[in-house]
């Protein structure tokens, strides 16, 4: 579904959803907003039609005065989350929204808007040369070359990004998939995953959450993105000029992952402007199917490891990381002793 367009008026009862892109508008004054904007689309949910957002979301609060949140449909369900996540995010929103007229939360759904698709096009563009130094083969240049300012030759064009753009389960060495791929007989849809999201490039159909979304690749990409260009190379310290430390970010969230994925995706494909109705690349497909799979809480355990391998990458001092306790300290010492001693007082209390 295609949410309502910016301009229209409060929707209906439940409205359309507002978790797709929205057709492109500027917001032409400077505001807070715009700023916000940007790490939220990056942070929380990109690819997002604020102004819908704001409006549905206001209207469904009158709603769920005498509807249950759980009689709303799944996509309701995730739209209000990222609704709520927003007014958290931002002191003083929701009674900004109460008391303005239409028009007034349209202006702010505007300005969030600005600010997070002016996020997702300064990272498109500078997305698009670096990647081509992370994806180069060590000590020597790519072959054929690839255009720094061109994506022509990208995508399934040439053999270095259609081998990191192959479906995984796909083997890009097979000549008829690779004609297949090239010529558009088979159409690669966005949740069909492209296998440089894995470690080492490798995909296990036996257990496919082996290697998902830790490759060097995204985490070069997330770097780059989040605490600074210089960090790609460097230990991830030098945080003071990058847009994490800016927006007193200091762990990785699941939403981030999917947006540099997203953006990787992207830069490695031939397509030349990023459109939400741009079929070839079904960016929003994508982008969506990360969500899916990790919002989902029967996978909550592959979640949390996930997230923990990610800020040991990205924020290594941050207690996010959750560093295991080193076998021969102190502090292991006394939580050694600690639970010997509760499982001595727990004996004692079951043998009476």
């Amino acid at each position: 579904m295609i949410a309502q367009d910016a301009t229209s008026s409060i929707p209906s009862k439940r409205g359309s959803s507002a978790l797709q892109m929205g057709p492109r508008k500027k917001a032409s004054s400077s505001d807070p907003l715009v700023s916000h904007g940007r790490h939220f689309g990056r942070t929380v949910f990109s690819l997002c039609n604020y102004p819908s957002l704001l409006t549905n979301g206001i209207l469904r609060l009158e709603l769920l005065e005498d509807t249950p949140l759980e009689e709303f449909s799944a996509e309701e369900r995730r739209e209000h989350r990222v609704f709520g996540q927003l007014l958290d995010s931002y002191p003083g929103l929701l009674e900004r929204l109460k008391d303005g007229s239409e028009e007034e939360i349209l202006h702010v759904g505007e300005l969030i808007g600005k600010g997070a698709a002016g996020a997702r096009g300064d990272d498109t563009k500078t997305l698009k040369s670096a990647v081509l130094d992370w994806i180069s083969p060590k000590g020597e240049a790519i072959q054929p070359p690839l255009h720094r300012n061109s994506k022509i030759d990208r995508g399934f064009n040439h053999e270095l990004t259609g081998s990191l753009l192959c479906p995984a389960g796909l083997d890009w060495n097979d000549s008829r998939t690779k004609e297949d791929l090239r010529s558009g007989e088979m159409l690669v849809c966005g949740d069909q995953w492209p296998i440089f999201l894995y470690a080492l490039h490798t995909y296990d159909p036996e257990d496919p959450w082996c290697g998902l979304l830790r490759s060097r690749l995204l985490v070069c990409a997330y770097k780059h993105v989040f605490t600074s260009p210089s960090s790609v190379e460097r230990e991830p310290k030098a945080t003071r000029s990058g847009n994490a430390r800016l927006h007193g970010m200091n762990a990785v969230t699941i939403a981030s992952v999917a947006y540099i994925a997203t953006q990787v995706r992207f830069a490695l494909s031939s397509s030349s402007v990023f459109s939400r109705t741009d079929t070839t690349t079904d960016s929003e497909t994508f982008y969506h199917s990360l969500l899916d799979l990790l919002e989902d809480p029967e996978e909550c355990q592959e979640v949390d490891e996930l997230l923990t391998w990610w800020n040991r990458q990205v924020f290594p001092t941050s207690s996010a990381a959750k560093r295991p306790i080193s076998a021969n300290s102190a502090l292991s010492k006394i939580q050694q002793k600690r639970l010997a001693l509760r499982q001595a007082a727990d004996s004692d209390n079951g043998s009476l």
